[in-house]
């Protein structure tokens, strides 16, 4: 069974913006947080940015001011709000499911290219 649902990847231009969505199945209990993660070829996984389910978040400082991450506790969706992208956040961008009962939970990841 699907635990972690990813959508909104795709191919953009330099500059332009994308959306992700990411959503818990309801067999995750006590979710405590829920963030982003990004591999880009050759490279080792990184954070993008994680919040809580009280909304206090932890931002990469490669994507302040450009990335803005939102959680809806409601829906167990977590979002990832990504302008002005550059070259250099093509990456695979993977959810992440924290709760407190169980290992953490990861998504299979999304493409993100931002190519000209």
């Amino acid at each position: 069974q699907v635990e972690v649902v990813e959508s909104g990847g795709g191919l953009v231009q330099p500059g332009g913006s994308l959306r992700l969505s990411c959503a818990a199945s309801k067999t995750i209990l006590s979710i405590s947080a829920m963030g982003w993660y990004r591999q880009a070829p050759g490279k080792q996984r990184e954070l993008v940015a994680i919040i809580t389910r009280a909304g206090n978040t932890n931002i990469a400082d490669s994507v302040k001011g450009r990335f803005t991450i939102s959680i809806d506790n409601a829906k167990n969706t977590v979002y990832l709000q990504m302008n002005s992208l550059k070259p250099e956040d093509t990456a695979v961008y993977y959810c992440n499911i924290q709760s407190y009962t169980r290992p953490s939970v990861w998504g299979r990841g999304t493409q993100v290219t931002v190519s000209s």
